[in-house]
């Protein structure tokens, strides 16, 4: 009784240990980095969309909806993962292309309103970069941009759009390795199927020969048992 319950154990274990590796487990967005980058982007061009450019501006909704596309597209992204590594690194590519759009959206701004863009030889540059890379940031960032004049959010933000691009190249080059690596959901389902498939044949095989083993045994107690009547 004890061997046949923890056989049936054994069996769910195994069919449990299938089902992890056939859909594999992926952290939540919300505690990616470059996901909380976006999402501080997002609200920064919102404020600034709203306090300096003028109303109908189609610059307007157009920052905007970049600035969404790229968060989004990140949060979509992470919750296909597990059954989709083709739509995966798609939607994480349009929300690289999206910041790509609003950071030329930033940089237009600065340029045709004669403001300036800082360089690295600009004396606030380097305070900018470090800044916008510390966990300080998240915590203050919204009260910041309301003390920051036009030139200052734009720096700002043009900073945490670099940081953001850089990290979904990074997180773009993970993805295609891991494919080359693991390959799409095709190929473990069906490497799963076969594993679960060769797992119960071998637990068959052994099952039969202990029952021979066991047919075996009584076989040979049974001639043992005849000659010595018969002696």
């Amino acid at each position: 009784m004890n061997q046949g319950n923890q056989s049936d154990q054994s069996g769910r274990n195994d069919r449990s240990d299938q089902k992890i590796t056939f859909l594999p487990r992926h952290g939540h967005y919300r505690h990616l980095r470059v996901y909380q980058v976006t999402e501080m982007i997002y609200d920064i061009t919102f404020y600034f969309t709203q306090h300096y450019l003028h109303k109908g501006d189609r610059t307007i909704d157009q920052m905007v909806q970049a600035a969404r596309s790229g968060k989004q597209n990140i949060a979509e992204g992470n919750q296909a993962a597990a059954t989709s590594s083709e739509t995966e690194i798609k939607l994480t590519n349009v929300a690289k292309a999206s910041l790509e759009e609003l950071l030329d959206d930033y940089e237009d701004y600065l340029r045709v309103r004669g403001r300036q863009q800082w360089g690295e030889l600009h004396p606030r540059y380097e305070k900018m970069r470090v800044y916008a890379r510390s966990e300080q940031i998240k915590k203050e960032y919204a009260e910041q941009i309301r003390r920051m004049n036009d030139e200052e959010i734009a720096n700002l933000c043009i900073t945490l759009i670099h940081q953001a691009i850089y990290m979904l190249h990074r997180l773009l080059e993970t993805m295609q390795d891991r494919f080359v690596t693991e390959g799409g959901i095709k190929e473990r389902m069906f490497q799963s199927r076969m594993n679960y498939r060769n797992s119960r044949s071998n637990r068959s095989g052994q099952s039969n020969q202990s029952n021979q083993s066991d047919l075996n045994d009584r076989s040979n107690r049974s001639n043992r048992s005849g000659r010595s009547v018969g002696s």
